[in-house]
């Protein structure tokens, strides 16, 4: 069905379908062929779930990543790489005042720019949420599906609880695709993953929300697929925050595209000989059909595994580098007392895993300093603690930083492979007198195995929304989100964020 959105200078026409049309497309549910397509199952999974597959644990954790993800976004849309990219949108495309954007009220974009923006503020930092295969997973869907809200007119916005469904879909359907390979477990090195599942995941949470059918669901991944991927070659640089601004803006248009009836290969995610598909990029792809969200042995992956969020906005890696320095901060100051001074630290050795790109010694930029484990132990070794002022530009060229920086070296243990969910890191400090200080950390705190408390994502939250937003407002957010699977509408939520 064609919704026409009237503007004061044009109209915008945006396909999609008709909230009053919502439940009767999920009604009318076709029955599985015998023999179905890892594709199709995927395009029956995303159109059939509903508000009652989400269990309690699952609408938990997933309204604590949108909050912290609203968070690090809001934070986010104070930088300059997010301004860049707001300006590149506002003077080379014409405005269209549909959808918010983060951080600056009154501003708005067409709904795919938006969510180009949006997504951008919220990788801006490397502060947004992590999972395990590594990917960030809330980063890429949620800025698309807030665009879509406000796509749609005031009496066909969806409920919290079809919001939260539709996210969850993007979540669910990033992890069963990392699920596929081996190799995706590990630290990337030749793609950064958001910029390739992020994308669908976008899209399939898109397609969930505009209520498309099973076939424009597999349309919509399959097209998503087209327009994914980008080199690890830009991490450290204020490129990578435009993989994530890519995927939710890139998977909104696929769902559109495919809304439009627009045709893709009804096999991108299978395992067909000879032919690249998602195979493209996982070598060791071998998927499988994603149960019925009805079957009895069904569950989402949010249910078994928690979601990583971070406290200091860096690469995941750096968080157990710095909690282990951390320890040994604190031991130098019981052992010295006072502040830390270089020349009492003859040698630092870090034992972390091998990965090259977050590796830098001397970091020169903000965001290199966001992916270098020795910037990350010789700050928390200074500071006790890595901070969001961490990594402003005094901080980060204190003469005292760059003395302990020439001190370090690394180790690559065996026993420690670049993968978030069984490393950990090792930080020995020699120091002149001859005194050696140890400190390892193998689970640090906001770790999906050591989430963190509500009370620390609400402070997380509180400092991050309130770079921009007054604190009554900050804190409508929060109960806002808290309690999104009891509104009727998602326009409280609009209104507190535009």
């Amino acid at each position: 069905m064609l919704l026409t959105v009237q503007r004061s200078t044009r109209c915008l026409s945006v396909l999609s379908t008709a909230r009053g049309l919502h439940k009767s497309a999920l009604d009318v549910a076709e029955r599985p062929a015998p023999e179905e397509s890892v594709t199709s199952s995927f395009g029956r999974f995303i159109q059939s779930v509903q508000p009652r597959h989400l269990s309690p644990t699952v609408l938990q954790r997933s309204k604590r990543m949108v909050l912290d993800s609203i968070g690090v976004g809001l934070l986010g849309s104070t930088t300059d790489v997010f301004e860049l990219a707001l300006q590149h949108c506002q003077h080379m495309y014409a405005s269209d005042d549909i959808s918010f954007v983060y951080g600056r009220q009154g501003v708005k974009l067409s709904p795919t720019l938006a969510a180009f923006v949006n997504g951008i503020a919220t990788h801006s930092m490397d502060f947004d949420d992590t999972w395990h295969p590594a990917t960030h997973p809330s980063g890429a869907v949620l800025p698309a599906l807030l665009a879509i809200i406000g796509m749609l007119p005031n009496n066909s916005k969806p409920s919290g609880l079809d919001f939260l469904t539709a996210f969850n879909v993007g979540i669910e359907i990033q992890g069963r695709l990392m699920r596929f390979s081996n190799k995706a477990h590990n630290i990337p090195k030749r793609f950064h993953p958001p910029s390739v599942v992020g994308t669908l995941g976008s899209a399939a949470a898109c397609a969930r929300l505009l209520s498309l059918d099973h076939n424009q669901c597999s349309n919509a991944l399959a097209i998503a697929a087209s327009l994914a991927g980008a080199p690890m070659a830009n991490a450290a640089t204020q490129s990578k925050p435009l993989h994530i601004g890519n995927a939710s803006r890139l998977g909104l248009e696929a769902a559109l595209l495919a809304s439009r009836r627009l045709e893709a290969s009804p096999l991108v995610l299978d395992a067909v000989p000879g032919v690249a598909g998602f195979s493209a990029f996982y070598e060791d792809y071998a998927p499988h059909p994603i149960s019925s969200p009805d079957e009895e042995e069904h569950s989402f992956l949010l249910e078994s595994q928690d979601i990583a969020f971070k406290r200091f906005p860096a690469h995941l890696g750096m968080h157990w580098v710095a909690d282990a320095a951390a320890i040994v901060h604190k031991a130098l100051v019981g052992l010295r007392g006072g502040s830390i001074s270089p020349n009492l630290v003859q040698d630092i050795l870090l034992r972390v895993p091998i990965s090259k790109y977050i590796n830098r010694p001397f970091p020169e930029s903000e965001h290199e300093a966001r992916h270098s484990f020795q910037f990350n132990a010789c700050t928390a070794l200074l500071d006790g603690e890595v901070t969001v002022q961490s990594f402003h530009s005094d901080a980060l060229h204190r003469p005292e930083l760059h003395a302990l920086l020439s001190r370090v070296r690394l180790e690559h243990p065996h026993d420690n492979p670049a993968n978030f969910n069984i490393m950990y890191s090792e930080v020995e400090v020699t120091l002149v007198s001859g005194d050696v200080l140890r400190g390892r950390c193998d689970t640090f705190y906001g770790h999906w195995r050591n989430p963190l408390s509500g009370e620390s994502l609400r402070k997380k939250f509180h400092k991050n929304a309130g770079a921009v937003l007054a604190p009554e407002r900050v804190e409508r957010l929060i109960n806002t989100v808290e309690g999104l699977e009891h509104l009727d509408d998602c326009k409280p939520l609009l209104e507190q964020l535009q």
